[in-house]
């Protein structure tokens, strides 16, 4: 469970593009079984698919200001199976955890939080 691939940019504008503000871009997006972990150029958008049927969805926005720290953890050198962190505000555990396994390349990520949460 937890496992995660890479969904083009044209799939998400497809499926979530009425989420976006105006002169939003979504940048790059991930499929972690039955959620979705998309970042734009202006926040970050967890697409949660709850329950058996999975009728039910929320969408939680983050924006990059309110992410504090954030962090990757892998299983070893040769092991791409990874952990990322993200604690939002001033919460002393992390408030949202995903794992990432080898269709994606979690460093590509981390650029991602990097580029928007220190620039």
């Amino acid at each position: 469970m937890g496992n995660a691939g890479t969904v083009s940019q044209e799939d998400l504008l497809q499926k979530y593009g009425q989420l976006l503000t105006s002169n939003e871009q979504i940048e790059m997006g991930f499929k972690l079984i039955r959620d979705t972990f998309i970042f734009t150029n202006k926040r970050l958008i967890l697409v949660d698919v709850q329950g058996l049927t999975g009728s039910k969805t929320e969408y939680k926005s983050i924006g990059y200001k309110s992410i504090t720290r954030f962090s990757v953890e892998t299983a070893g050198t040769f092991d791409l199976d990874a952990e990322l962190k993200i604690w939002v505000s001033s919460e002393l555990n992390p408030s949202i955890v995903k794992q990432f396994n080898k269709s994606v390349n979690v460093y590509d990520v981390q650029k991602v939080l990097a580029h928007h949460v220190l620039g």
